[in-house]
This record gives C-alpha cells, structure tokens and sequence, in this order.
C-alpha cells in the first residue's frame, strides 16, 4: 500500500509539471502570437496546432513506448529525455524574434510535449493493480486541475512586470520534477514491464501500431470498440457544454459576455470535490456502472438546466453536471487500461483514450451548434443532453458483454 502511494505521488507530480507548462502555455502564447498577427482565427489555428498534432504522436509513441526495452524500463528514458528538452524550448518561447521562429518554436514543444503526456499517464497501469488505478488516476486528474491556479497565478503576479522570466517558472518546475523522476522512479520494476518482458518470452515479436488498431477493429471482442465509442460521445457532449456555454449565457440567459463566461467557473470546483469519491465508487460498485450513472447524472443536469432556464439554474446544474462527469473521467481511461488485451498495449491504449476524447471535442461542438441553429439557444444544453444519453445507452450495451464475457 506504501508502494502504491509512493508511486502515485511521483505519477501526480510528473503529470502536474507537465500540465503547468501546458496551461501557462494556452493563457500567455496568445498574447506572443497577437504581436505578430492580427487575425483571431490564425491564433485560434495555431492554439489547436497541439491537439492536431497529438491525434497522431500519441498513439505511436505510447506504442513504441510498449516496445522498448531498457535496464531503465520502457516509458522513464523517453520521459528523462523529453522533458528537459520541452523546458528549454518552452523558455524560448518569449524569446523569438519573428513570426517564424515563434511557430516553430511552439511546433516543436507541441511535438515534444504531446509525446511526454501519454508516457507519463502509461505509468499508471504499468505500476498501479486493475483494482486500485482509479484512485491513482483520480489523484493525477486533480493534480493536473490544480495546474490551472497555478498558470493564473504566475500570469496575474509575474506576467505584467517579468513578461519573459514567468516562462522560467514553468520550466523549472518541469526539469526538477524530472531529476526527481530520474532518481526515484525505475519502470523496469513495475508489474507491467516485467509482464511484457515475460510476454516476450514466449518469443511474440512486439505489436507494431498498425497491428494493435487491426486487432482493435477485428476482434470479436467488441467491448473496447464501445468504450472508445462511449469516450468519443461523451467527449462531444462534454466539449460542447464547455466551448458553447459563454453564448449561451448571452444569448439563452441575457447575460453579459464576462457574466456568462463565468458560468463554468464553480462547476470545476465541482469536479475536483467528486473525482477522489468517484474512484471509490468504481471499485465498490463497479466501475461500468460508475461511468453510465455519472454520464446519466450530467444528463440529468443539463435538462434540468433547461427546464430552469436562468443563470443561478444553469451554474447548479452545471456543478452537478461535472460532478457526474467525474464519475466518467475519472473510471474511462482505468477502464480502457484494464480492457488491454496485452501488458504490451499499455502505453498505445494510453495514447487511444485521448485521440478518442479530443476527436469527440471536435465533433460535439459542431454538432450541437448545428442542433442551435435548428431550434435556437434555449435547447442547447437539452440537445447536450441527447449526445450523453447516447453514451449511456453504448456504455450499458458494453456493461451487458461485460457481464457476458465475466
């Protein structure tokens, strides 16, 4: 049990590191592009550049992760290398001189970065048992939330006086969690590795990428096809209740835009509150079921927002909303993880789960606006509603072959 907190710890302090540099990263490089380009809609493209670039890297890099073999294990020597290297090209940031350079700078920390942030999350079901990764995974999410104060704490007290040294802030933060990792953390001692290690034993050649999308899509087995499935519909719902929220307010609730921009503010607070308990109610209750009643509950909330139609309405409703999406967030990926169908799949499943999320955030926008300019702003959070209804109903077909495959 020690161990296993031990581990947690470290896992937490790699993925907040990781996620300060990220979030300083989305609040202060705007600010570095507008002074070379005027368009919105260019700073737009080349904020979302990342996550682009993410669907990709991910998945192969958690797939060669699987894949190697060293006396330091399979994901720290990526992390020892990477992270430094994110450090130095993240404090470049304020330092370039042209449009250019800028953009290539932000290339490759996004190409760097995304591939640090699947190896990192990989530790998880390489050290952690199936029974315990939701409460590890549950402390990583709040660790990674709490990043969020952190960048709005450097941007409001260092920014305005030491525009180019709060990038070092950040930064630092990165390089010394990584010499702790380097230190303290050895993956070739964790369950999963000396799993995989014994898998090559039966003389198996390694799964490349392709291989494990193949067996994916060809398996009899569908229940990880549905859970991906579940991720990508609840992404969308999830994403759409975020990005569509601030019109909404305005145009739904007569709220000004700072007002409505406000709404979500509490709801993450909210968040942070269930995502510890959430854990512990998948491993009392099963973790299927967690997922299907938190997704249900942030269903619930968003029609009783509807039905309220006023601004203290829709904060209750979204407090409750995120509450119940913990219960998702939180259980999902524990779930993809234990799903695998190898030790040796680890790090590329680990790489699926937020290619899946992100590709949901892009589409449930859009079709959710697209539902707004049929019937109006006043049903947005019921058509909201609807897309995480359909993940319920694909998670209870999944919980069904669980029962069936038990």
């Amino acid at each position: 049990m020690a161990e296993t907190r031990k581990i947690t710890f470290f896992i937490a302090l790699t993925l907040f590191a990781q996620e300060s540099t990220w979030n300083f990263y989305d609040n202060q490089v705007p600010a570095l592009l507008r002074d070379h380009v005027a368009s919105a809609a260019l700073v737009g493209v080349l904020m979302g550049m990342d996550n682009l670039l993410g669907i990709f890297i991910q998945p192969w890099i958690g797939n060669r992760s699987d894949n190697t073999r060293t006396r330091w294990g399979r994901r720290i020597p990526y992390l020892a290398v990477g992270m430094p290297v994110a450090a130095l090209l993240f404090l470049l940031l304020p330092w370039a001189t042209s449009l250019t350079v800028l953009i290539v700078v932000m290339v490759a920390y996004a190409l760097i970065m995304n591939t640090m942030r699947p190896l990192a999350e990989a530790l998880t079901p390489d050290f952690i048992a199936p029974e315990r990764r939701g409460r590890t995974n549950a402390v990583v999410k709040i660790a990674a939330s709490l990043t969020i104060i952190v960048a709005s704490l450097i941007s409001l007290f260092v920014v305005d006086d030491h525009p180019r040294a709060a990038f070092a802030i950040p930064a630092a933060i990165l390089l010394a969690v990584t010499l702790v990792l380097i230190a303290k953390v050895r993956d070739n001692e964790s369950p999963g590795y000396r799993a995989a290690v014994a898998e090559d034993g039966t003389g198996e050649a390694g799964t490349p990428l392709r291989g494990v999308l193949a067996d994916l899509v060809t398996s009899r087995d569908r229940r990880r096809v549905l859970l991906l499935l579940t991720v990508f519909l609840f992404g969308g719902a999830w994403f759409a209740s975020r990005s569509l929220m601030t019109p909404y307010g305005m145009e739904a609730l007569d709220l000004t835009r700072g007002e409505a921009g406000g709404l979500t503010l509490p709801s993450g607070v909210a968040f942070l509150v269930a995502a510890y308990p959430a854990a512990l109610a998948a491993e009392r209750f099963g973790r299927l079921r967690v997922i299907a009643i938190g997704m249900a509950v942030f269903a619930g909330a968003l029609v009783a927002g509807t039905l309220t139609q006023s601004a203290t309405g829709t904060i209750v409703a979204l407090c409750v909303g995120a509450a119940g999406a913990a219960g998702f967030s939180i259980n999902a990926a524990v779930a993809l993880w234990n799903l695998a169908p190898s030790s040796r799949m680890l790090g590329a499943y680990t790489g699926l789960y937020p290619v899946t999320w992100y590709l949901g955030g892009f589409a449930g926008p859009a079709l959710i606006g697209g539902a707004v300019d049929l019937l109006g702003w006043r049903w947005m959070l019921l058509a909201t509603a609807v897309l995480a209804f359909l993940a319920v109903a694909v998670v209870l077909r999944l919980a069904r072959l669980q029962r069936a495959h038990v």
